[in-house]
Order: structure tokens, then sequence, then C-alpha cells
């Protein structure tokens, strides 16, 4: 986005280069990751850095307000799915923003989707030292922190928040099915530099309110912590799974990332946000009526595993064929604007945000970020099949 860093990288970019990059990441873990990497990082100027770090301020306004729990109590459709022992605010939040063009023809960030769950935040920076790497041409004064904080800084933060003083054999990262899932590569990072245990599910033992895994020598340990990494979404789908544990359980460990923050802050927070970088959106069952510009608009559930279920062109015939109005979103579309120059067309992106509680400070802080760039009508795989210069990517911020 910053047009002479652009060039710079563009004129220096050989596909040697990129499968040396790609190389690098598979032999780091002895695994490929399951998405595409991208080509190339993105440069982000100080006026757009500005503008998303307003952005995140104005949203975690609302999500600060004294009331906000009792504001999205009803995000939590079946009372079942409620975890006991929630904290008072959530350990990780990601804010997605598509990268668009005001009036003005000025970079702005719009709201995508929030989430109160944590992202890949060893993955992210485990990709920002290969671009570096393997690319000669990102300033050393950029940083993918907003902060500017070093590398060194940012993996003490998540030490310090996600182990703590606690054992870290006494933590656990908590998956279904750890290694088939597509953001494994983020699992085995967070072990290579935390030490701690990533474990299915399945596999923990529960006696009375206390859980236990059994380590590599059959040792059974007691977990005092769990970094949660499951989506209740994909959970509520495996009915073959056979667990001792139920989310439900009252059991004597610490969340790192409770489990109701996912549904806290997700979709269901979108109508309660306003600002200059929040589209317009609506809870379908409370829409007083259907939009005459519903081509500005799209249609999503509620609740739904890697964006199943999104309407991007919608009728009024597909509103009303709704049965559960209640679990959908009508939200104003985003114009992702072309604005990364490629070898052939210029790619849309769209910026994750990643922020983290500090508990040392108690504040919820910007630390990382994530980009996916697209050339499709949505930013996804199969929107981009066949396509170069797409794909899971990071942002360099200009300091």
């Amino acid at each position: 986005m910053i047009q002479v860093n652009r060039e710079a990288f563009n004129s220096q970019f050989t596909e040697e280069k990129y499968q040396n990059l790609l190389n690098d990441i598979v032999e780091t873990y002895k695994y490929k990751p399951a998405f595409k990497v991208c080509e190339t990082p993105a440069f982000i100027p100080k006026l757009l850095k500005e503008k998303l770090v307003t952005a995140c301020d104005d949203i975690m306004k609302v999500i600060n307000q004294p009331n906000f729990k009792q504001l999205t109590e009803g995000a939590f459709f079946d009372e079942n799915m409620k975890v006991p022992n929630e904290d008072e605010q959530s350990k990780f939040i990601q804010l997605d923003f598509g990268i668009c063009l005001d009036e003005q023809g000025e970079l702005t960030p719009k709201l995508i989707e929030l989430q109160g769950f944590p992202s890949l935040y060893l993955y992210q920076e485990l990709l920002g030292r290969m671009y570096r790497k393997h690319y000669d041409a990102i300033p050393e004064t950029f940083s993918q922190h907003l902060s500017g904080m070093t590398t060194d800084e940012y993996i003490q933060l998540l030490r310090q928040e996600i182990v703590g003083d606690t054992n870290p054999k006494e933590v656990i990262l908590l998956e279904i099915e750890p290694d088939k899932q597509a953001t494994a590569i983020d699992f085995y990072a967070t072990y290579r530099v935390l030490g701690i245990k990533v474990l299915c599910i399945t596999k923990l033992i529960k006696r009375g309110k206390s859980l236990f895994y059994k380590d590599e020598n059959d040792n059974v340990i007691q977990i005092k912590k769990i970094y949660n990494r499951i989506i209740f979404d994909e959970l509520n789908q495996r009915t073959d799974l056979v667990t001792e544990f139920d989310f439900k359980d009252e059991v004597d460990i610490e969340w790192v990332g409770h489990p109701n923050w996912f549904f806290r802050i997700s979709k269901y927070t979108l109508p309660l946000l306003k600002g200059d970088y929040v589209p317009k959106s609506y809870y379908l069952d409370k829409l007083e009526s259907i939009p005459t510009d519903l081509e500005n608009y799209v249609l999503k559930p509620l609740y739904s595993f890697a964006g199943a279920g999104v309407q991007i062109h919608v009728t009024p015939e597909m509103i009303d064929e709704v049965k559960d109005k209640s679990n959908y979103l009508l939200q104003e579309k985003v114009a992702y604007a072309p604005v990364i120059e490629t070898m052939d067309v210029p790619a849309k992106c769209e910026m994750r945000i990643m922020l983290m509680h500090n508990s040392k400070i108690n504040k919820t802080q910007i630390v990382s970020n994530l980009m996916r760039l697209s050339k499709g009508e949505m930013v996804g795989v199969k929107y981009n099949k066949d396509k170069t210069w797409v794909g899971g990517s990071t942002g360099f911020y200009e300091n």
C-alpha cells in the first residue's frame, strides 16, 4: 500500500525466493501449512494505521462498557451453551477489517467481523520472521506490531498471559483432532515457543472437578490452565466424539480465553457498534423493514463454521425463507478496494487486528495482525483458486 515499498518489493521478487520461504516454514515444523501462504506481505502507511487504532479504540469502548454482558446475553440462544466460571474480560479479541477507499480516495478500514477467541498468535510471528529472512525489501523500521513492540517483547507477553507462573506441563492447548485442523501449524509453533501440550478434547481425563492428561511417558498430569482453541460450531457438529469432559462441567481450571467470549464478542455484537469504521448491521428478527437497496447488504448466520451460509446476493425472498430469523444478521456490504499491486491484477485485502488483554496493566492491547489477500468476490479459498499473490499474509506497519 506504500507505493515506494511495493515497487521495491515487486521488483526484487522471484519465485525462487518464495519457494525458499515456503520450504523454510515446512522444514521448521516438518509440516506444510494447510492454507495458502501469500507471496507477499503488505506495507501499511501511518494514516491507515492511525485509522485502524481509532477503529479498535471505538469498538473497545463498547466492549468495555459495564453493561456489555447484559447487552450480549442474547448471544446465548441456548442456555446450555454457557460455560461456568466466566471471567470479566475476553483474553483475546480479533477485529477483521476490509480495506476500502473513502469518498476522497483515501485508504480506510471497515469492520467485517469480530471474535472473542484466539487467532494465529504464534504462527503470525513465524511468518513475519520468514518474510524478513527471505525478502530484503522490508524496512527494519517497519513492524508487524502496531505498537512497535519487538519480537522478544511480543513472545514474553504471550508467555505471560498464556502460561504465566504455571508449570508449562500443566497448561494445554485444547482442540478437536488438532493435527487435522487447518491451523495446526500455529499449534506446533505454540508448543515450540511456549512448551505447552497440544491436546485433543477426547484425551482429557476427568476425575471429580479436576482434569488430567497422559504425557509421552504415560504419566498422568493435572491441568491447571486451558488455552482454548475449540470452536463451538465445529464441536456441535462432531457428534462422533467420545469425551469425559463437557464444557458445561464445573472444573477446577483457569480458562485462557474463556469459551463464553466466543459468543459475546461475535457477529452478535455488530449491531451494538457504531462509528465511521463500522457498517450498518441489523438483527434479522428485529428488522422493521427490508432495505430497498438489498444489493448493498449481505446475509449472515450469527453462528457458522468457516463462513458457511453467508449470502452475498440477497433478495427479499431469501429473507422471507429464513426460518430462524433470530440466528441471522443483515449487514451492509463492505467494498474492498484492490489496493495491493501484484504481478497481474491488484489484490484486495482483509486485515485482522489481534488484541490481547494484558493482566499486568489490566488493558486490552493491539499486539499483532493477520492479513488475507484476495482477487475473488470474497476472501476465501474457493474464491481464489488458481490465483497467485493471494492467501494468508501479514502487514508491516510504517512507524
